[in-house]
Parts: structure tokens; C-alpha cells; sequence
């Protein structure tokens, strides 16, 4: 990869007995001694000027990477419901990232109903999407439940907690700091207001967020 265009950085602590927690236990923890961090900037304002409120509190476990995604928008869809279907047109949240902060990428995708779409690349026309037995691994708490549902309008908060092994993507934890490279994405590319927001800018004519160039740093603590 190229040189990194952003200074950013995130470090993401370990708290241990996240794994025996409920879902509602993990997301007050997380919310209380996890990182906090917002997915604001408008990297194509002049197209896409629309900025739903969107943040991650994150932490891990040692065994898994736990992330909440919350949002706030005003329109949410999710027709998708299949692994590995588009859930970008979808009201949908995103993690890419560098495990050891060199090719290959993962992108992990999700709609707010908590379909998945998520692949092992190089860049965005080349990678492996990840089976089916790969994803389950993946856990995933919508508070939107898991049945899709056409384009609704109103007011909406909504939040999704996924937990990512770390042996999904080749890392081992032993008690020591991990380093890796990473960025967060808040999208809905067929909704009535589209948008594409990012943690770490891009630099890019186009929306573009696979774009391993422009990630920042991000530390298991």
C-alpha cells in the first residue's frame, strides 16, 4: 500500500469477559469503558451532502473484535437478506480493514438488519468473498430485528453490534498490542437520500471506500 493520507488513529482496548456478556451487557460496556469514535466526513459533499449522525463505541475481547454502530437517520431500508448480497443500497454500516496493515483488505458490510456481505481483497475488483461458514462466525445483534423491509421515512435510531473473530482475519492476540490499518463507513446507496460517510478521508473524484491508501492506523490495545 501506499503511504497512509491520514494522521488519524484509534486505539481499541481490551476488556476481558466481553465474550460471556449478553448482547445488552456488551453494548453498556461498551458504551461505558469502550472507544468512542463518530463516522462524519463528507467526502463528496457536493454530490452526496447528506451526514446521518453515525458513531462506534469498540472494544475487544482477545478472541473477537466487538463494534456498535449507532445511527440516526431519516430514512432506513433493508431488502437485502442474503450473505454476501448488496446491503451498500441498503441503510447500511462498514469496516474495512488491513489485520497486520499490509494487503490483503477485509470489508465487512451490513445492513441494519444484519445481513453480511464481506470478502478477502486486493482492491475492489479483486477478492474472495467469504462462505458461509466464514460468516457465521460473524455475530451480529440488530436492534432493527433480521426480517427485511422496503424503504420506511421518519425519524430513526438504530444500532448494530457485531462481534468479528480475530482468527477470521489471521490474527492471534496474545496480550501484546496488534496493529493493523483500518477505516469505518456509514452508506445507503439506493435510499432516497444516498450518502457515503467515512471515519479516516478519502481522497478520491468518486465515493470509493475501497481505498486501502487512504486507512488509518487502529490498535487492539
Amino acid at each position: 500500500m501506499d503511504k497512509i493520507q491520514s494522521n488519524l488513529s484509534l486505539s481499541i482496548p481490551f476488556i476481558g469477559g466481553l465474550d460471556s456478556m449478553s448482547h445488552d451487557e456488551i453494548i453498556k460496556t461498551l458504551d461505558e469503558q469502550g472507544t468512542r469514535q463518530t463516522i462524519e466526513c463528507l467526502n463528496w459533499k457536493d454530490q452526496f451532502p447528506y451526514r446521518p449522525l453515525t458513531a462506534i463505541s469498540a472494544a475487544h475481547s482477545g478472541n473477537y473484535i466487538y463494534i456498535d454502530f449507532i445511527v440516526r437517520c431519516n430514512y432506513l431500508r433493508a431488502v437485502n437478506y442474503e450473505n454476501n448480497s448488496s446491503v451498500h443500497q441498503d441503510s447500511c454500516v462498514e469496516f474495512f480493514v488491513c489485520p497486520d496493515g499490509k494487503l490483503p483488505y477485509y470489508n465487512f458490510e451490513f445492513n441494519c438488519i444484519g445481513t453480511i456481505h464481506a470478502a478477502r481483497r486486493t482492491d475492489r475488483h479483486n477478492g474472495t468473498p467469504l462462505s458461509d461458514e466464514e460468516l457465521s462466525q460473524v455475530k451480529r445483534y440488530p436492534s432493527c430485528g433480521t426480517r427485511p423491509f422496503e424503504e420506511l421515512e421518519g425519524m430513526f435510531t438504530w444500532n448494530l453490534l457485531v462481534a468479528i473473530p480475530l482468527s477470521l482475519i489471521g490474527l492471534k492476540y496474545e496480550g501484546k498490542p496488534l496493529a493493523m490499518k483500518g477505516n469505518f463507513y456509514k452508506c445507503a446507496d439506493l435510499t432516497t437520500t444516498p450518502h457515503f460517510l467515512s471515519w479516516a478521508p478519502i481522497d478520491t473524484p468518486e465515493p470509493d471506500f475501497h481505498r486501502p491508501e487512504f486507512f488509518a492506523d487502529i490498535i487492539l490495545e
